[in-house]
């Protein structure tokens, strides 16, 4: 396995992280327990949750399961690098009481210690603020975060989804507090969704902050979505967006190319990114050990000139920033 440094961090984390939304919903812990102990053996050492993961009646189930496996020792805990996420409402669905979510620091205070008893640790390594909260003061946010870092029960904290206007509001925040700041972007960002190259990434880079994609395949629509819908194996997400004529003719060419060169899409997609100026690693989401497998051959996969420049040609960036804003 490959590593890197998180942002402006000192922590060394694998290329990939290991993303957990799966176990629960659709992994059970049994399976979801020997697809964490395989990528831990493999050298992956990054794992992502949020406190929703689980969804509907089951929020916190997925942090349960990685508490469960870390109960189990083997040093489990002290291999892992662990990020988990504030903002969602954790009441039962239908019952949203005030200052179930977001990010006040009420809300986060007890976000924490809710995670903490899930996961059974003591410390959360990266605290991610999952969505920006329009409502309460940055100025409040470092406060509870600083309080956080000071009794030890978390290290570091990072956004997902953030504009880039944001990254730079909260880390000038930060900086006029004497607070560390941000140091990860956890964002949408793959082949078929380059946006972030526009604010997001330039932002991230410039305020020292690791990059983190999700969705590196874009909901499976870069997993070779058309071999699998010819095998009826494409999910409904997937079919509905190929039913667009542009997007089916965009992903037959990136299939024919890499068909071409004998590479298998997904890893291709994954692979790219970890070409990305900027980018720590993509988050995998494996429900199966086969998934996890595929997600570690795309570290070891080097794609050609040839092929990164036909990738650019079939998914045009938008170019680099601030000239992408021009005319």
């Amino acid at each position: 396995m490959k590593y890197t440094q998180l942002g402006r961090t000192g922590l060394k984390v694998s290329r990939l992280v290991l993303g957990t939304m799966n176990f629960g919903p659709f992994t059970n812990e049994a399976d979801s327990h020997t697809i964490m102990d395989a990528a831990l053996g493999a050298g992956i050492n990054f794992f992502d949750t949020a406190n929703v993961y689980g969804w509907g009646e089951n929020k916190g189930r997925t942090e349960e399961i990685l508490g469960t496996w870390f109960a189990k020792g083997g040093e489990r805990r002290d291999k892992v690098v662990l990020a988990t996420k504030v903002y969602g409402n954790m009441a039962a669905d239908g019952d949203a009481w005030p200052n179930h979510d977001k990010l006040s620091a009420f809300n986060i205070r007890r976000a924490v210690e809710a995670s903490l008893k899930r996961l059974q640790t003591d410390h959360i390594d990266l605290y991610q603020f999952h969505h920006i909260d329009r409502a309460t003061p940055v100025e409040e946010i470092w406060q509870a975060i600083d309080t956080l870092i000071q009794q030890g029960k978390i290290l570091y904290a990072g956004s997902s989804n953030f504009p880039g206007w944001k990254i730079a509001q909260t880390n000038e925040t930060a900086r006029r507090l004497g607070s560390f700041g941000l140091v990860s972007e956890q964002c949408l960002y793959n082949l078929a969704e380059r946006r972030a190259e526009m604010e997001v990434i330039p932002a991230a880079q410039e305020y020292g902050l690791g990059v983190i994609p999700w969705s590196p395949l874009q909901s499976g629509l870069l997993g070779g979505a058309l071999r699998k819908e010819r095998e009826g194996g494409a999910g409904s997400r997937t079919t509905r967006r190929l039913a667009d004529s542009a997007i089916r003719t965009q992903i037959q060419s990136y299939e024919d190319l890499l068909d071409k060169h004998g590479i298998d899409p997904g890893e291709a997609a994954l692979a790219w990114l970890l070409t990305r100026p900027g980018v720590t690693g993509p988050i995998v989401g494996p429900r199966t050990a086969e998934h996890l497998e595929s997600a570690l051959r795309a570290v070891e996969l080097e794609l050609s000139e040839e092929v990164l420049s036909s990738l650019d040609e079939i998914f045009p960036g938008p170019g680099p920033s601030p000239e992408a804003f021009a005319w």
